[in-house]
């Protein structure tokens, strides 16, 4: 069964110590949103679930009517994030947060697959999974790293970061394209913060006067 996180274990760091890697264009169901991503009543619970509901919609399809050429049986990555501040935001205030939402998807799905899911979804679970995108992220260069503990001190793990970016002559790298981005490997609605386990990736580019 494939499972991207034996198989490409290289992208799925299991140790805090920060590394430089080249990740490569990845698809994506991916929700976009805004908001505090811990406010019960908001949107990101919401993007979740419908990320999940279309996931398991192709995940299963195989069970079905419905063929996917090449298909083969797989294993549902972990929920991954991108998120950023608005132009005129000047501190980091979680009502304000931009995001997208995300699960990675296997190389044979295609568009047409996405687009049969989410209608498939919508019908059986009788809501509306419209917002649901495919979408394609070419991140490149990154230091990445294992954070563990809660969601609040992950800026202790950036600075680790950071520094060894810098140390190997590159410096942080944020574009709209190109964001902080996050890899759940446990269930924050599940796990006591203390035992959180996160993938913090932040994109790279060769700082000035680099001598590579």
């Amino acid at each position: 069964m494939l499972d991207y996180k034996k198989q490409e274990k290289h992208l799925y760091p299991t140790t805090t110590q920060p590394s430089i890697r080249v990740i490569p264009r990845m698809t994506f169901l991916a929700v976009d949103g805004r908001g505090d991503p811990n406010d019960p009543d908001g949107a990101y619970d919401n993007a979740v679930e419908s990320l999940y509901a279309v996931a398991y919609t192709l995940k299963m399809s195989y069970k079905g009517n419905y063929q996917i050429p090449g298909f083969e049986q797989y294993v549902v990555p972990p929920l991954e994030g991108l998120w950023w501040l608005g132009e005129s935001d000047t501190t980091v205030v979680k009502a304000n947060l931009r995001w997208t939402s995300m699960l990675r998807l296997p190389d044979f799905i295609r568009s047409q697959d996405v687009s049969w899911a989410i209608e498939t979804a919508s019908a059986k679970k009788k809501q509306d999974f419209s917002h649901v995108r495919m979408f394609e992220y070419d991140e490149g260069m990154v230091v990445q790293a294992l954070h563990r503990g809660s969601y609040d001190t992950e800026r202790d793990s950036l600075i680790g970061m950071e520094m060894m970016a810098a140390v190997n002559h590159f410096r942080i790298d944020h574009q709209s394209n190109r964001t902080h981005h996050e890899i759940y490997l446990t269930d924050p609605r599940k796990t006591a913060p203390e035992k959180t386990k996160v993938i913090l990736r932040l994109p790279l580019t060769r700082a000035t006067g680099s001598p590579l």
